[in-house]
């Protein structure tokens, strides 16, 4: 009967293997517990073919798993225990010579040397040199930074709406000027107040789901507009909604704290700033008539309240073709969340007359 159970080797391959530096996850694991259970890799030979074909992709990894393989039976298969003769009964004629023997005086001693074995010469294990293959693949996925935190400090710089209401402790010298000039003689400086940014910000940031992957850069940009911009924290309005704001928002990123929609637009007025991250179903690459008349019927519900809105969608431009983001495009200012993106949908919400009308067909 055969005892070799393939679920006990598996798992000393796998980890073996990696140390090795083969790049090897849970998913090369289970896809390899699925073949094993669907029939292949009944023996050692054919557990090893089997995990070649799912996890060698070039004949350097092949070379290198034949090693590491017949490294791993050696350790993993037991040694059978070696069995020697037994010797034959003795009979009743052997053992009386033998005591006879037993019962004779003792011999004279002789001294004997013992004859030390020579060392026998062993051959050198020499290993194979590597095989060497030209031309190999090496490339590395390279990561996608649609724009840098420190680009977003500085575009944050732009949206300002200063008023003179702050304290009064700033230099004016056009004043002092001309009351000095005036007067003939100078008495004391004038001074005028401090100039304060009132631009009021409102984020609405889409969260999980498709957006899941850009969580950082929606973090960035909640960071960057709270802490290191010129606008006013108590300014900065902050909500989250998951693919299509609904008669509710949530006011943290786990979706657990709703508030009515009313109610999260009660401070905005006709100067209020409305910035929307969302990739608008660009990122699946589907178009849903729901969400569009759903984010439609909520764009009609902010352009009451003020004019000033702009979309950043993390999706390039390219890929906004045949999805929901294309019609939404041409109901918003939408712009593509790069370093022209942001500089473009803060121009929008800051006032600046720029074309928002557009599709990326154009």
């Amino acid at each position: 009967m055969n005892s070799f159970n393939p679920q006990n080797l598996l798992p000393r391959a796998f980890l073996r293997l990696r140390q090795e530096g083969f790049k090897l996850g849970v998913g090369e694991l289970l896809a390899a517990r699925k073949t094993i259970e669907g029939g292949f890799g009944e023996d050692e030979k054919a557990l090893g073919e089997t995990l070649k074909i799912l996890w060698c992709h070039s004949r350097v990894q092949q070379s290198q798993f034949e090693e590491i393989w017949q490294s791993l039976l050696t350790i993993t298969t037991p040694k059978q225990p070696e069995k020697f003769p037994t010797s034959p009964p003795e009979s009743q004629s052997h053992r009386k010579r033998v005591e006879e023997a037993m019962e004779l005086p003792p011999a004279t001693t002789e001294v004997v040397t013992d004859i030390q074995p020579q060392p026998e010469l062993a051959s050198i294990p020499i290993q194979s040199p590597p095989i060497l293959i030209e031309n190999e693949d090496n490339s590395e996925l390279q990561t996608y930074y649609p724009i840098s935190r420190r680009s977003m400090v500085y575009r944050w710089r732009y949206l300002r709406k200063p008023v003179a209401d702050g304290i009064m402790d700033v230099l004016d010298e056009a004043a002092t000027i001309e009351q000095a000039t005036h007067q003939g003689f100078y008495l004391f400086p004038l001074y005028r107040r401090r100039e304060r940014n009132h631009a009021h910000l409102l984020l609405l940031l889409d969260q999980n789901g498709s957006m899941t992957p850009f969580h950082r850069f929606s973090r960035d940009l909640v960071e960057t507009a709270l802490y290191e911009s010129s606008l006013q924290p108590e300014k900065v309005d902050i909500f989250y909604f998951h693919n299509v704001p609904a008669a509710s928002l949530y006011q943290d990123i786990y979706l657990t704290q709703p508030i009515p929609l009313k109610t999260a637009l009660a401070s905005c007025d006709n100067e209020t700033s409305i910035l929307i991250v969302s990739d608008g179903g660009a990122a699946r690459g589907y178009r849903e008539l729901k969400r569009i008349r759903a984010t439609t019927s909520f764009l009609f519900q902010l352009k009451r309240y003020t004019a000033l809105i702009a979309w950043l969608n993390p999706m390039p431009e390219t890929r906004w073709i045949g999805t929901s983001a294309e019609i939404i495009a041409n109901l918003v200012s939408m712009y593509e969340m790069d370093d022209n993106g942001l500089s473009n949908a803060i121009d929008i919400i800051r006032g600046q007359p720029l074309p928002h009308l557009h599709s990326p067909l154009s």
